[in-house]
């Protein structure tokens, strides 16, 4: 069910919106992806002693964002979703020149720190500029569309990150960043209309966001859905943590490995896109539990596979159980947000903050903990997403125990 969607009459229609949401969105994920294959040279030329630390430079964007996004929802809900979104662009930016103009390791850090704190803006906002218009299955159906595209884009990106580093050097991956900010503002500022009229907006304050957390951490439904979220974010952070050294050191990748990982990101954005067309058939819980399901028992299958036949595993046997481990988690993401979401719509500014921050908060030590036990196996990682599946299975079904009594699930 729609509720009165502004975007309809004055702005982009249904195609173009899902478009430019993703392209908003994936500047995270662009942040992350297409610095992967500059990892290494990252670490030499910044001298860092030891190779596990580069991973930092993805966990600290994300914890970045966590930070973020519990301040960027309340100004969203006080000033409105599009100043929120332009001001964090500012932000992102501002973090992406220190990062070009770093001389040490703690400053290239500290720039990653201030790109995830500016990237939270847009993220928090625009979750809760589609919940203004959508709610329900329909939100869930929009959000796994967006998921889908937002996959799309930058499944490409560790090529791209390739590209550039065989014309010039990571520091060039940052202004590259810069423009491709620029261009979605801009198309972002030109068509698409403010979703919060100035009546229904709400004056920041410190209380407000003690309240807000407050009230996701005793609603069971969207902290035990938060949780789960966070968990299967850990999976994938810690898979963007650890993906250079595996396809590069224990599969011996070389060049190759921006393919590889494509592949799998592509796995992501279909699973997302067949869940935008399923979930208002099958509905959000049945499709996540048996996503759940299916992802421990391939997490299961290849950590015994590994323990039997030792390392280096065949790399055909990892993709085969991760392309599809992967297609659990895209249908995972769109809802599971969407279900933690659903009870907070009075509140879906402090509610995107909140959710989204505690997933960024919970889910990026998890994944610097299973990152950084890397020791040239897959092991590690294998372990880690037993665990992380098992938490998530748990959390899902302590959420919705206290539903039993009420009735058919979205």
């Amino acid at each position: 069910m729609e509720t009165s969607v502004q975007v309809t009459k004055t702005g982009p229609g249904y195609k173009e919106f899902i478009a430019l949401m993703a392209v908003m969105i994936s500047i995270t994920a662009l942040s992350i992806d297409m610095m992967l294959p500059a990892l290494p040279q990252m670490g030499r030329d910044l001298h860092v002693a030891r190779p596990n630390d580069v991973q930092l430079v993805v966990s600290l964007l994300i914890f970045g964002m966590g930070l973020g996004q519990i301040f960027f929802g309340p100004l969203s809900d006080s000033f409105g979703r599009k100043p929120v979104i332009f001001t964090g662009f500012v932000i992102f930016a501002l973090g992406c020149l220190l990062s070009i103009f770093s001389s040490r390791f703690e400053i290239m850090l500290a720039g990653r720190l201030i790109q995830g704190l500016g990237a939270a803006g847009p993220r928090t906002a625009i979750i809760a500029l589609i919940r203004d218009q959508y709610h329900g299955r329909a939100m869930a159906r929009i959000m796994s569309a967006v998921m889908a595209v937002f996959i799309f884009i930058p499944a490409m990106a560790p090529s791209l990150g390739q590209a550039i580093l065989l014309r010039g050097n990571w520091r060039a991956i940052f202004g590259v960043l810069m423009i491709q900010g620029i261009v979605a503002l801009t198309w972002f500022t030109i068509r698409q209309p403010e979703t919060l009229p100035r009546q229904h907006r709400i004056p920041f304050s410190a209380v407000r966001i003690l309240k807000g957390l407050k009230e996701v951490c005793s609603n069971r439904l969207s902290l035990g859905y938060t949780l789960a979220s966070a968990f299967m974010l850990g999976v994938l952070l810690t898979y963007l943590n650890c993906a250079q050294q595996i396809y590069q050191e224990v599969f011996g990748l070389g060049r190759e490995f921006p393919l590889y990982m494509a592949f799998l990101a592509l796995c992501i954005g279909g699973a997302s896109l067949v869940n935008s067309r399923i979930v208002m058939k099958f509905g959000m819980r049945a499709l996540s539990y048996r996503a759940v399901l299916v992802f421990i028992l391939l997490m299961i299958f290849y950590l015994a596979a590994v323990l039997k036949m030792g390392e280096p595993s065949s790399p055909w046997l990892f993709m085969v159980c991760f392309s599809l481990s992967f297609f659990c988690l895209g249908i995972l993401f769109g809802n599971q947000n969407s279900i933690a979401m659903e009870p907070l719509g009075h509140i879906a500014g402090i509610g995107a903050a909140v959710i989204g921050s505690l997933t960024s908060l919970i889910s990026s030590p998890l994944s610097m903990i299973i990152g950084r036990a890397y020791n040239g196996s897959t092991l590690p990682l294998a372990w880690g997403f037993v665990i992380l599946g098992l938490l998530t299975a748990a959390a899902m079904a302590w959420a919705d125990h206290s539903r039993v009594k009420t009735g058919p699930s979205n």
